[in-house]
């Protein structure tokens, strides 16, 4: 899934930049640069949307940036969870299934990959990439 959240940029005392997602509660990190302070903002959105999606945890709204007061920077930031799983979890899970004999045969007969043709038909079918 793709999600968009407003994020406060805040300068911080120590230089660098803290960040804090007001309409995510306690998701908030840190950057030395605004550049690493964007990496660690969108990692840290993923990593806790994943979170709620595993645990069912209702996803809330997100806000319009113009209605956060604040003297800071507001920006938002984009968070793909499939791509965060993609890039984190990436083992590999045994599964056992059944197929009629005669499509088995045929499909060794071809050679087929059937790790790889349940991978694709799996990822076409969740309207996912597997890349």
């Amino acid at each position: 899934m793709k999600y968009t959240y407003p994020a406060i940029f805040e300068p911080a005392e120590e230089g660098g930049y803290l960040v804090d997602f007001p309409d995510i509660p306690s998701c908030y990190t840190e950057g030395d640069t605004m550049e690493e302070a964007l990496s660690m903002a969108k990692d840290c959105l993923e990593m806790m949307l994943v979170h709620y999606e595993d645990e069912n945890i209702p996803v809330p709204s997100p806000s319009d940036s113009r209605s956060i007061k604040t003297e800071h920077v507001v920006s938002y930031v984009l968070a793909d969870t499939d791509e965060w799983r993609r890039l984190v979890d990436n083992r590999a899970v045994k599964k056992t299934l059944s197929i009629p004999a005669w499509l088995n045969a045929k499909a060794e007969k071809a050679a087929i990959n059937f790790s790889q043709t349940l991978q694709e038909a799996l990822a076409g079918k969740l309207h996912v990439s597997l890349a």
